[in-house]
């Protein structure tokens, strides 16, 4: 896989040399179990895999690209890069501008962006409408355009899907840049609908097997369709795709659950008519970050550290995940982390912070999950690492714990 060349101040000498030697002695990525670190009186279990994905990287790469080859110009990015608070405001800090907020309100007129700027795409694309507006500005928009290769790839299924006469189903957070991206993408070529979850999969195969009245259809998923949507005749055909940060036992979960609803109506042998098999759509990056999560939770543990944007979809599925086993906080950055002994944490279910005091339990020996979300940075995760080890002042040193490896 590519090598990206990835700015100092997010490259971590611990993280660093963790990964290398879980790559070494598992090159081919078949061993899900966590790699532990251990300091005496806490044990790190970290998990097989974390942190920047390919996408991010080659974001990243792309975006201080710019930076260095235009000097003196304005430089602007769309929306945030990516969903990591020390990323984008270093990106900030070096004079790059945001044009809108993660959910698409302006924060910079359009009317002030010109054809001799600079626009950088962010990793999660942006819509066709968007991409017209920039071109009839006179802006070049392929030269720094970040967009996830594994985003692509889904709009270009979804293309597939149109083609073949499917209407497409899309699984994602209706104002999560990549859903809105990969809608507009969907709709130019067949009805495109988004949900959310399970709960709305339900209710959709309520309209499709006659249990729901067709009429009720635009007031249930109003905003969520593309304008040519007609549940008479676009529920009959249907193909699953997913924003390629969701939950992928999920996203696998509603393809199947769906399956099963075209077999009902249908009849098995004429299910495959109905309903398109989708399962490459699922991102690599993403199962790969879960999956060690479902192997990390195998170890008994005191609670679980999950470390990440908290506007990122990725970050708050692995916290989902987590709090199912054990008490879990999700934190930013080290910074959360109080030399009282206090955290603050997010609840990405209400949007709120909370603070916890006396977070770590009074024991011989403290067992600790950690990980972290595809846009974080490993030195954000080497800084929570450190901050913890502070309250563990007989602990081993670092050097010796990595010697051990």
């Amino acid at each position: 896989m590519k090598k990206f060349n990835i700015p100092y101040q997010y490259r971590s000498t611990i993280i660093g040399k963790i990964k290398e030697y879980r790559q070494n002695l598992d090159p081919k990525k078949k061993d899900f179990s966590p790699t532990t670190l251990d300091f005496g009186s806490v044990k790190f279990h970290i998990a097989r895999h974390f942190g920047f994905c390919f996408g991010v990287e080659n974001a990243i790469e792309i975006s201080y690209k710019a930076l260095d080859e235009n000097p003196g110009k304005r430089i602007f990015l769309l929306s945030q890069m990516i969903h990591n608070p020390d990323v984008n405001n270093n990106l900030l800090s070096k004079g790059i501008r945001f044009i809108m907020d993660t959910s698409g309100k302006q924060l910079i007129p359009w009317e002030e962006i010109h054809s001799d700027d600079i626009i950088v795409i962010p990793a999660f694309g942006t819509t066709l409408e968007i991409l017209d507006l920039l071109k009839k500005k006179g802006l070049e928009t392929k030269k720094y355009d970040t967009t996830c290769p594994f985003v692509t790839r889904v709009w270009k299924r979804s293309d597939q899907l149109g083609k073949q006469n499917y209407s497409i189903i899309i699984h994602g957070k209706y104002n999560h840049e990549e859903t809105r991206a990969t809608f507009s993408y969907s709709k130019q070529n067949a009805p495109a609908l988004i949900i959310k979850d399970m709960d709305e999969a339900v209710v959709l195969s309520e309209f499709i097997l006659g249990k729901r009245p067709l009429n009720e259809f635009k007031i249930t998923f109003e905003g969520k369709y593309s304008e040519d949507f007609d549940p008479s005749k676009h529920l009959e055909n249907i193909g699953v795709i997913n924003q390629t940060t969701m939950l992928a036992s999920e996203t696998q979960g509603i393809s199947t659950f769906l399956k099963g609803v075209m077999e009902k109506k249908y009849g098995v042998e004429n299910s495959k008519i109905h309903m398109a098999n989708t399962r490459d759509t699922l991102c690599y990056a993403t199962n790969e970050n879960q999956d060690a999560t479902y192997e990390l939770l195998t170890t008994q543990a005191d609670l679980a550290i999950v470390i990440g944007g908290y506007n990122s979809s990725n970050t708050s599925h692995l916290v989902e995940l987590c709090e199912e086993k054990l008490p879990t906080y999700f934190i930013k950055n080290a910074s959360e982390i109080a030399a009282s002994g206090n955290i603050t944490h997010f609840d990405y279910n209400t949007s709120t912070l909370h603070n916890s005091e006396n977070f770590l339990p009074q024991k011989d020996v403290v067992n600790i999950l950690v990980t972290s979300g595809a846009s974080c940075p490993d030195t954000t995760v080497e800084g929570v690492l450190e901050k913890l080890l502070s309250f563990f002042p007989h602990s081993k040193a670092t050097e010796k714990v990595l010697d051990e490896l």
